[in-house]
């Protein structure tokens, strides 16, 4: 899909920015003079400073809990709003992105921006192989529906196989490092129909479409991070001054991206994952304390035993995980007739993971357009700084 089609986002949050946006168009429209236009520059830096850190404090200590579909999604909104605030202070500041070092800073902003594009790709393979195990699962509910006056011996051996294929794909994730989707290769670039990592099992030569944003066999999570993140470092005294501030929020949309990279991996299975990402912003930045809080909260879930060796550590991922293991062990114990009290354990696990699958339906659409709309933002937002950089001043 074009990155001309996303022209906005239907989400509360980037409602929220642009309105917040217009109102500071409108002001620094209506000011004249030299003098004025510095405080409104001044006053447009300072806020973006400002609405990043009550964004970040927000996703930090908000409703949503760590690492759950919910918070992934308001993290991408958070993003979306930090990334066009910034591009509306690029674009106010037209006359300074050309010269240095501000062509030099936007440049590799841009540079840490191409290589985010690959980790969007990665997510959204990610994504599909979760639909893969929701497919498993949709199985199981429907073999053990509540509705159902008494569980049988053929409704227990469908919902078992389910579950043991569904041990299979899990296992080969993580054995595999995400060999099946790094052969996906497939791209924002262009709409593709979703191939099962079954049928590509099934047809090792199929072809798919792909545009030059698409992760190889080699691809690796953990070193595309370390991409992102090489070289970035604070602005110094002189640069900020030589760059009339502007190395301030060039910085800070850097570091956002980081972190947003950053723990898109840490959630959801992609190619070579890893952690190791090492975040050490000052605290001076009003952004950087909640931000540090997040990353050592999801190392700290890292480091559970029982999540040590999870595909992901996206919440439903351990929901998943714990509710198969329960239901298999339950099934594999079962003897017939089965007594109404084994009956009622399969029952409520039943329940349980049916609740996990409704929500996750929804959820995981809902997350791809987003990582979607992440995607085709960033090329934009790239493209027009790029034209910005292109045009030198008089």
């Amino acid at each position: 899909m074009p990155a001309t089609d996303y022209q906005g986002s239907s989400s509360p949050f980037a409602s929220i920015g642009r309105s917040i946006l217009s109102i500071r168009r409108d002001q620094v429209h209506a000011m004249d003079g030299h003098h004025e236009h510095g405080s409104s520059q001044e006053q447009e830096l300072d806020g973006f400073q400002r609405h990043a850190a009550d964004l970040l404090h927000d996703l930090a200590g908000g409703g949503e809990e760590l690492l759950s579909l919910p918070w992934i999604r308001k993290l991408l909104n958070v993003f979306v709003i930090c990334q066009e605030e910034f591009r509306v202070i690029l674009f106010n500041n037209r006359a300074c992105v050309s010269r240095a070092p501000v062509d030099r800073l936007i440049s590799e902003f841009f540079e840490r921006n191409v290589k985010a594009l690959d980790v969007c790709n990665a997510i959204r393979d990610g994504i599909e192989q979760v639909r893969q195990w929701h497919k498993h699962l949709e199985i199981v509910t429907v073999a053990l529906d509540p509705s159902l006056r008494t569980i049988g011996e053929g409704q227990l051996r469908r919902a078992k196989k389910a579950l043991a294929d569904l041990a299979v794909g899990m296992l080969e994730e993580k054995d595999a490092t995400g060999s099946a989707l790094a052969h996906r290769n497939r791209s924002f670039g262009r709409s593709n129909h979703a191939s099962s990592s079954r049928d590509h099992h099934r047809h090792p030569g199929g072809h798919f479409r792909s545009l030059s944003w698409s992760v190889s066999r080699s691809w690796s999570a953990a070193r595309q991070l370390q991409a992102i993140g090489n070289n970035l470092s604070a602005p110094r005294g002189h640069e900020i001054v030589a760059s009339n501030g502007l190395a301030v929020p060039v910085f800070t949309m850097s570091s956002v991206l980081l972190f947003v990279m950053w723990a898109l991996v840490a959630a959801i299975p992609c190619q070579d994952r890893g952690l190791q990402t090492h975040f050490s912003f000052s605290r001076n930045f009003s952004w950087a304390a909640p931000i540090l809080s997040m990353h050592e909260r999801i190392i700290e879930e890292s480091k559970k035993r029982e999540r040590k060796n999870s595909n992901g550590l996206l919440k439903e991922i351990h929901q998943i995980e714990k509710c198969a293991r329960q239901l298999s062990e339950l099934i594999d114990a079962a003897h017939f007739p089965l007594p109404e009290n084994k009956e009622m354990e399969i029952r409520q696990v039943a329940q349980e993971l049916t609740q996990i699958v409704n929500t996750m339906r929804e959820e995981l659409d809902l997350l791809e357009r987003q990582v979607r709309e992440v995607f085709h933002r960033i090329i934009r937002s790239r493209t027009e700084g790029l034209d910005c950089l292109s045009h030198h001043p008089e």
